[in-house]
């Protein structure tokens, strides 16, 4: 009994595997047709041709002007050096003289 309960749900599955890769095919085919339906876009229409511009011939040059040579400036004389003054030489403080006082007299 088992077996024919196997057998049974083997071609069930089976069948239902063909359904589907069936209804998957057809849903390709669908897709497909739907693809091919999309218009390509027309081209834009090319606009109407630019007229040419003539190209003048350009004016007479001059006669090319002189270059005037710029001189060098003279060299500055070296500077002369600041003397920098120093501090003088701190003084020693002096010794404080002790100035004795007179005695009173009486």
């Amino acid at each position: 009994m088992s077996e024919n309960n196997n057998d049974s749900f083997q071609k069930n599955m089976l069948a239902e595997i063909k359904r589907i890769q069936e209804e998957l095919n057809n849903l390709k085919d669908i897709k497909k047709n739907i693809t091919k339906k999309i218009v390509k876009r027309k081209p834009d229409r090319k606009s109407a041709a630019k007229k040419k511009v003539v190209k003048r011939k350009p004016d007479r040059k001059s006669a090319a002007k002189k270059k005037v040579v710029k001189r060098k400036p003279a060299r500055k004389s070296a500077a002369k050096k600041k003397v920098v003054k120093r501090k003088p030489a701190r003084k020693s403080a002096a010794k404080k003289k002790v100035v004795k006082r007179k005695s009173r007299r009486r």
